[in-house]
């Protein structure tokens, strides 16, 4: 079997996200029986490194994978994880574009993010309320705790679902133009 890397963007700033991050990297990567495999930028940031360092790392694990799930969460979107969709989008990789904060944001489309971020090739969006995905999962009955693992293996069920829909799609075909070399220049690397 031929595992696909993806990279899951999100925010990475204190535990509650560096802890999601992970336990949902390890459900997709279960619910998925192997077919991927996440790339996780937080396991692969030293903090030795500098922000420059930092940055070409994450666009180089990026560039490395073969699909993205880019985390869309927050009243306003995390800008580093805005510009790593549109280097995934510079560089054709399918994206799937995962909203689990049930807080609405959006403009003059039906994605609840600003519409600058909607309306690319092989993107597909997946929004779903948090909230109520945790009391369907039934936090009272059993605890937070596991309500909150039953949640995520319920998100990552539906992220498997969303990623093998657009894997599926046809590249956006540009003839003599290696996308990762253009990228790394654009970027600077």
């Amino acid at each position: 079997m031929d595992t696909k890397k993806v990279y899951l963007a999100g925010c990475l700033f204190d535990l509650r996200h560096l802890a999601g991050n992970a336990m949902l990297g390890e459900q997709i990567e279960s619910r998925s029986n192997g077919r991927y495999g996440v790339y996780l930028p937080q396991d692969y940031e030293p903090e030795s490194l500098g922000a420059k360092a930092i940055r070409d790392s994450d666009f180089e694990g990026l560039l490395d994978c073969q699909a993205a799930v880019i985390q869309y969460d927050g009243t306003e979107l995390d800008s580093g994880t805005v510009v790593e969709f549109m280097a995934a989008k510079f560089a054709d990789i399918p994206c799937v574009l995962l909203r689990t904060d049930f807080r609405k944001g959006g403009d003059r489309n039906d994605d609840p993010w600003n519409l600058m971020c909607s309306f690319y090739p092989r993107s597909v969006s997946l929004v779903v309320d948090a909230m109520h995905l945790y009391v369907e999962c039934g936090h009272a009955e059993i605890g937070g705790v596991k309500a909150s693992e039953n949640a995520i293996e319920r998100l990552a069920e539906l992220v498997v679902g969303k990623l093998d829909e657009v894997v599926a799609m046809d590249p956006v075909a540009v003839e003599g133009v290696d996308r990762n070399v253009a990228l790394r220049r654009l970027l600077g690397m």
